[in-house]
């Protein structure tokens, strides 16, 4: 049974198609699927064109993601899963906004509505950092969300616009893997034109 860690920062809408895949994966084939945190806010600290996020307010990237690893502190992967889902869900999917709405919407669906504090506390900015680098160290500092590691092979993306469904959700699993094996390997990629699908 293949293990299957995917990074994701929950504002990011490719992270999200790239759940939808992995999830079409999982309900075909038996595998250890987690979701576990990266966070924008770290990967684009500092980096010209982008807003601190100090400035940012009640739309700051940290905010998710706090409130993500306070999730899973109480209620574990399954929690983080559950939360991540609704998260995706109401953001991505229905377009909920501002994001202070998905995040306490998402909290009352998982039952820890009591953790919205979280979100604006540094107390689980460590183990978000940590989750982080766990994700990122192994692809470098150059990439994004999504980063996924399968047994110990690690990549970014792939970076979908669509989820794929049936067997090409297995054929697409098992090219990147194949791919992803080989050390040599670091890019695949072309121009993105298509409008993103979440169904």
């Amino acid at each position: 049974m293949s293990k299957v860690d995917l990074y994701v920062d929950p504002v990011c809408p490719f992270a999200w198609i790239a759940y939808g895949w992995l999830r079409e994966v999982e309900a075909q084939r038996t595998i250890e699927l987690s979701v576990r945190i990266m966070s924008l806010a770290i990967l684009n600290d500092g980096r010209e064109g982008y807003e601190p996020e100090a400035k940012r307010g009640l739309d700051s990237a940290w905010r998710p993601v706090r409130v993500a690893a306070a999730v899973e502190e109480h209620l574990g992967q399954a929690g983080l899963r559950e939360y991540y889902a609704a998260f995706g869900r109401l953001f991505h999917v229905e377009r909920v906004r501002p994001r202070d709405e998905v995040i306490r919407r998402a909290l009352e669906e998982v039952g820890m509505s009591h953790l919205i504090d979280a979100a604006d506390t540094t107390q689980y900015d460590e183990a978000v950092r940590k989750s982080h680098e766990a994700g990122m160290q192994p692809v470098g500092l150059d990439v994004g969300t999504p980063t996924i590691h399968v047994d110990g092979v690690a990549f970014f993306g792939p970076i979908l616009s669509a989820v794929p469904r049936g067997q090409d959700a297995l054929d697409m699993f098992d090219g990147t893997i194949l791919i992803a094996r080989n050390p040599h390997f670091s890019e695949l990629k072309r121009t993105r034109g298509s409008q993103l699908k979440y169904d």
